[in-house]
């Protein structure tokens, strides 16, 4: 199953293994079970502590992975390769022994979690996000045995993904009923399943000493503005929902200078660990609501806590812009998607659309075309936006038909799932119907600034509005990436502006009295 280089290299990971795991099979008479038969075997011979026994499960073909001595549980229903490989190196590896990257004060609430929860998670295998997911709820299910965790190929269990209407992954389920869609962290885990989590983060954040730096976003702007912060010697904190923002989203990545190429997942994994390096308190899954200026800036938080500055750092990014139709937030996760890569596999055979005729829209197109039955793209403009390039490639391939000068009016459906669109054509003011079972959003950004709306100075579009040096209408706050009025939304320009806010708040707390030597590394 696997080739030799790729067992080489997961024989040096379980050289980390320090107490015996057991894969448990159950599989029926398909290529797939056979398949993870023969994984499984690949894994048993890289390791004296891995043994493997056949049992019938609920679905076949899936692979658990346990400990006796922990009396743990971690689950994979289908053969977890592509980005879910990772998943199951760390599962194999968490389960017997290996250190768990997480705060002990986050493992011992995960450990003190009182009752039994038994999640499922249906993924797709090219989703970059699900693995972020199963990797989080395996996590928990290898501290704590009352946790258990099974992540399902949608893909193969087809059925089960239909009777359970689910179309977005990643989806999860918690003893049986519905509990998330899309990225969530172990911190949020928590948040929903204990109670009195929040409380608790208000709390010991309001005892935080003042910062001299904070930065409020975990993109790359975020990132490279604390890297700079803190490279000055200053007492650098990072507020985030969560690392990543839009890039974890993003595929294929090759504009980013000095690296040919990378995917999204994987710059958001170094970003954050390069931050790490450094003497930051990053408190993530905090939220910041409002922002005040009283001698100190004062950072309000949806907690309920309230942190002080001598100086902010704005680099809370921006997100997928939303049609606003009729429809649109009813079927979200109903058939309504914005991310092609995570949810195409879902649609396969069947017919979808593309709102969106720029870059992201025809790359879609091309994308879904490889899995659905037919795609149709709408373009409000007379012409299609995106690159000549895409557009020769889209055009030769015999199942996108591409609309301009279309208004998509209302997203159509059941009550439980999309079953077409309505748009109107703008040269003739006829209104016409599309029978699809989804549709995918690309239609750009939208700044994340709403909290910020009669506090700093901003474009008509909610982009804040920065000088030179970052700064913003307030003195001492500073912003940089997709949510300032920078022209060009992209990684490495976001990088960029990061360094220079974080640079620019240098200087600001320079002027403010202070001295280089009580800043400088």
């Amino acid at each position: 199953m696997l080739d030799a280089n790729v067992k080489n290299q997961l024989k040096s990971y379980m050289q980390h293994l320090k107490r015996p795991v057991e894969l448990v099979l159950s599989t029926d008479d398909s290529n797939k079970s056979a398949e993870l038969a023969s994984l499984a075997q690949d894994i048993v011979d890289v390791h004296e502590l891995v043994s493997v026994r056949n049992e019938q499960g609920k679905r076949s073909p899936s692979m658990s992975i346990q400990s006796q001595q922990t009396q743990t549980n971690i689950t994979f229903a289908g053969l977890p390769m592509g980005h879910e490989f990772t998943s199951l190196v760390l599962a194999l590896l968490h389960t017997g022994g290996h250190d768990i990257k997480l705060a002990d004060d986050v493992i011992a609430q995960i450990k003190a979690l009182p009752g039994k929860y038994q999640f499922e998670t249906y993924v797709s295998l090219s989703c970059q996000t699900c693995p972020e997911v199963v990797q989080a709820l395996n996590m928990m299910a290898a501290i704590n045995p009352n946790i258990t965790n099974v992540m399902i190929d949608g893909a193969l269990f087809q059925e089960e993904v239909e009777q359970r209407d689910i179309l977005s992954v990643p989806s999860v389920f918690l003893n049986g009923e519905p509990f998330s869609v899309g990225a969530i962290s172990v911190a949020e885990i928590l948040n929903k399943i204990d109670v009195n989590s929040g409380a608790r983060q208000a709390e010991a954040l309001n005892q935080k000493d003042d910062f001299d730096v904070l930065v409020v976003g975990g993109g790359p702007a975020g990132a490279a503005a604390a890297i700079y912060a803190a490279r000055k010697g200053l007492n650098t904190g990072v507020v985030a929902d969560k690392f990543g923002g839009q890039v974890a989203e993003t595929v294929g990545i090759e504009n980013f200078i000095s690296v040919s190429k990378t995917e999204g997942p994987k710059l958001v994994a170094n970003l954050e660990s390069h931050v790490r390096d450094y003497d930051v308190d990053i408190m993530e899954n905090q939220r910041a609501i409002e922002l005040a200026q009283d001698g100190k800036i004062k950072l309000g938080l949806e907690n309920g806590a309230e942190l002080k500055s001598q100086s902010v750092i704005l680099a809370t990014g921006a997100r997928w812009r939303e049609m606003n139709v009729p429809g649109e937030q009813e079927y979200r996760g109903k058939g309504v998607a914005y991310c092609p890569h995570c949810d195409g596999p879902l649609f396969k055979g069947k017919r979808v659309a593309v709102i969106g005729g720029g870059n992201s829209g025809i790359e879609a197109a091309i994308d879904l075309a490889n899995i659905v039955e037919h795609v149709t793209v709408l373009e409000f403009d007379s012409k299609l936006r995106a690159d000549e390039v895409l557009q020769r490639k889209a055009n030769s391939m015999g199942n996108i038909t591409i609309i301009t000068q279309a208004m998509t009016t209302e997203v159509l459906g059941d009550g439980k799932r999309v079953t077409g669109l309505q748009y109107t054509d703008r040269a003739t003011d006829q209104s016409h119907h599309v029978e699809l079972a989804g549709v995918f959003v690309q239609i750009g950004l939208v700044p994340n600034t709403e909290w910020l709306r009669g506090v700093v100075e901003m474009t008509e579009r909610g982009e804040v509005i920065v000088d030179a040096r970052g700064q913003t209408s307030i003195p001492g706050v500073f912003a940089a990436g997709d949510m300032t009025n920078s022209p060009y939304k992209q990684i490495i320009i976001a990088m960029g502006s990061g360094a220079t806010a974080s640079l620019g708040a240098f200087d600001y707390l320079i002027r403010q009295g202070e001295t280089v030597e009580e800043f400088a590394a």
